[in-house]
């Protein structure tokens, strides 16, 4: 019997009746989500829109989406605004995946050497609860006002978290895998490779999506202080002459980037642990 195109696509993959319906009640229910997701944005633009043309909300303080748009094409038509973005994203994605690593690799490090862990773990505590803003100041001065203090902003502010996040997650692997893995020979470094490692996959995975957020904070505090481009640089500037249509529309971008960060995120997780989607 012939379906419907779109019966189709909802049972695609289907092997048997049974299957199609799951997948058929499965689909349905994420398009409804994104269905309510799109509704979401797209009510809360247009009474953005709405209250600010009624005057119900003040378009020199709160700007508005029509505001936003015209203020993105003035700077698209000039080039500046390609050249901001350009700038802040690469500064991020440069300490998302500096801090990321060396996080990482400072957490494997204190797993090798039990002796290191316990001297080192109370640093790294107060490190962490170091508020890095404070570090501004000292990253000025010995890496200069430019791109190396922004870098060094958003690494500060992501490597020791990750640290922590991931070490804890080393100690909590099952002792009972790593004593069966022992018993057979294993040397240190084939536990880690083989057990230790890939059962805190999730863990890291989840210091990324933690650390998407970090490194923006990081990169738009250092732009704050020192940077003469970039979307923190655009944020003060607007505040300095007054113009919250610019500061509204770097907010914006910002949100939109750190959403396709997220993305790519969740769709590495999705790649590298599709057998837990997959039962």
């Amino acid at each position: 019997m012939n379906r419907f195109p779109l019966s189709q696509w909802l049972e695609r993959g289907a092997t048997s009746e049974t299957h199609a319906a799951f997948l058929r009640k499965l689909r349905i229910r994420q398009l409804l989500v994104w269905l309510a997701r799109i509704s979401l944005l797209a009510g809360f633009i247009y009474s953005w829109e709405w209250l600010t043309g009624e005057g119900w909300l003040d378009p020199f303080l709160f700007s508005s989406p029509s505001l936003i748009l015209q203020q993105a094409m003035q700077l698209a038509v000039s080039g500046e605004l390609f050249y901001h973005i350009k700038t802040t994203a690469l500064e991020t994605i440069a300490g998302f995946l500096l801090g990321t690593a060396s996080g990482i690799s400072i957490a494997t490090l204190i797993w090798a050497s039990p002796f290191l862990s316990r001297v080192l773990d109370p640093y790294l505590v107060v490190l962490n609860s170091m508020p890095k803003v404070a570090l501004g100041p000292f990253f000025i001065v010995t890496m200069g006002a430019g791109f190396g203090s922004v870098l060094a902003m958003a690494i500060a502010i992501t490597i020791i978290i990750t640290a922590l996040v991931v070490h804890t997650s080393f100690q909590s692997v099952d002792n009972s895998y790593l004593i069966l893995a022992r018993s057979f020979g294993a040397t240190r470094w084939q536990i880690f490779r083989t057990i230790i490692f890939p059962a805190c996959i999730p863990d890291m995975i989840a210091a990324l999506k933690v650390n998407v957020g970090l490194s923006w904070v990081g990169v738009i505090v250092g732009e704050f202080l020192v940077s003469k481009a970039g979307l923190g640089y655009l944020i003060i500037y607007g505040f300095q002459v007054f113009n919250l249509n610019l500061v509204m529309l770097s907010l914006v971008i910002v949100a939109l980037i750190a959403t396709v960060m997220y993305q790519v995120i969740a769709w590495l997780e999705h790649r590298l642990l599709r057998h837990r989607y997959e039962t």
